[in-house]
């Protein structure tokens, strides 16, 4: 093996674990009680924002899409926040609804970085 196939290595070892640290996270949301998430989910996007820059190819864009579905669902989960002191079920709904989103993308994500296929570019579509 040369230092190219080498360093492909270490970057699609560390984008399965920032995958798994994801659907850690992820399934927490979606299982009532099971709030590991908060922290598990700052080291996953400092492993992504501290490696992005080192990865090369298709694999680079699995780092972007990592840390896009999070911003996405910070800025849900805040939008929403405020439901949770009007009206509990609409809050609750809210809630529900973007944890299964969140797990959703990390799935997806997870399904092709085994298949060795990039992530589309979410700015020119939706964002699912």
């Amino acid at each position: 093996m040369n230092s190219d196939d080498l360093q492909q290595d270490s970057d699609l070892t560390v984008s399965w674990i920032s995958y798994l640290f994801h659907l850690i996270v992820a399934v927490s949301a979606v299982v009532p009680g099971a709030q590991v998430g908060p922290l598990l989910l700052v080291v996953a996007m400092v492993i992504d924002l501290v490696k992005r820059g080192d990865v090369q190819g298709w694999q680079r864009s699995h780092f972007a899409y990592r840390l896009r579905t999070v911003v996405w669902a910070a800025v849900l989960y805040l939008v929403t926040f405020p439901l949770w002191f009007l009206f509990f079920f609409p809050g609750w709904l809210a809630w529900c609804a973007i944890s299964v989103w969140f797990l959703y993308r990390v799935v997806l994500g997870m399904v092709r970085l085994n298949r060795g296929q990039p992530m589309p570019d979410d700015s020119a579509s939706s964002a699912v």
